[in-house]
């Protein structure tokens, strides 16, 4: 059981901080589907990709001390921002799995991405078992009300593309 926390506590060591719940989901779903060593099981949901696993496993990491979650208002709602502790740090170093080498760079780019631009590169890779065209075409009608242009879908594309060069 704690060796998938031992895994989402690497990931949140290796980006310091990750801001947003959004966010968070798109990047542990980008990275399971670029083979690294999550198991959360995901469904799809408003904002694309969801799993209620990595969501409760987070809440049990803000239980047991090793994330400190903040929260801000911003105009009108409140983000989310996560960072590891120290005891998270004790922790992780106590564990015996190490994570792959390409698993900080791969993070750090994803963390480096907007929640809008990882939302539509996630619904993309969701749907990744249809052809190209018909993927793009889904993800236009389930996430019309985002209004991604087509110039928003190539840079998505080209991205996937780009984080194959990780692994």
């Amino acid at each position: 059981m704690m060796k998938d926390h031992a895994r989402l506590m690497q990931a949140f060591s290796a980006v310091d901080e990750i801001v947003g719940r959004k966010k968070l989901q798109k990047i542990i779903f980008i990275a399971k589907k670029h083979n690294y060593a999550f198991h959360e099981k995901y469904q799809f949901h408003f904002f694309g990709p969801y799993s209620e696993e990595l969501t409760l496993r987070v809440e049990e990491l803000c239980n047991m001390g090793f994330l400190k979650e903040f929260n801000e208002k911003k105009s009108g709602y409140y983000q989310y921002r996560y960072e590891i502790t120290d005891e998270g740090r004790d922790f992780l170093a106590s564990q015996t799995e190490a994570p792959s080498a390409e698993l900080e760079p791969f993070l750090t780019d994803l963390n480096q991405q907007s929640s809008r631009f990882l939302e539509l590169v996630s619904t993309i890779l969701y749907f990744d078992t249809l052809e190209e065209a018909e993927c793009i075409e889904k993800v236009k009608k389930v996430k019309e009300k985002q209004n991604y242009t087509e110039e928003e879908f190539q840079e998505a594309l080209s991205y996937i593309a780009h984080l194959k060069d990780f692994s």
